[in-house]
């Protein structure tokens, strides 16, 4: 059975409910046979990352860059996921008050040099997440885990 990992750093109330959807749609029943594993990225591990087969990001954009527990999580299984992981799909939202730029760019880099691949562009959430953003963090979801199936 195919394995979505969802690796969030859901410090504030805008980015859990954000992860909250983006869980639910991930979990969606129209989706069958793909197991959805939720880990805050402080305590996820290589293992974690080698079992999986695809990625969904999570993180607030902290002074212009992802946040220090994303890239934690990154510093950790960079090389023991470099190889291994070539070419497996992901999907990312982050989620700032003024401005994500920089922390989607962050995040690129990392995956680019990991060679994931992305599923769909990065959802982009200024602010208190309206319903729109709280639907497109859904489908981020829906769509990760479905590209598993395919």
């Amino acid at each position: 059975m195919p394995r979505l990992l969802v690796v969030h750093h859901t410090p504030s109330p805008a980015t859990h409910s954000l992860l909250e959807q983006v869980r639910s749609g991930a979990g969606t029943p129209e989706i069958e046979g793909v197991e959805v594993v939720v880990r805050p990225a402080l305590s996820t591990t290589a293992s974690d990352v080698l079992e999986a087969d695809g990625y969904l990001l999570g993180t607030p954009a902290n002074l212009g860059y992802m946040s220090g527990g994303l890239k934690v999580f990154f510093d950790s299984v960079y090389y023991l996921a470099l190889e291994a992981t070539a070419g497996r799909p992901y999907g990312l939202y982050v989620h700032g008050n003024n401005d994500v730029d920089g922390a989607i760019a962050s995040v690129e880099k990392v995956v680019t040099g990991l060679r994931w691949k992305a599923v769909q562009p990065p959802l982009k959430v200024i602010g208190t997440p309206s319903r729109d953003d709280l639907d497109a963090a859904w489908n981020l979801g829906a769509t990760v885990a479905a590209s598993l199936t395919l």
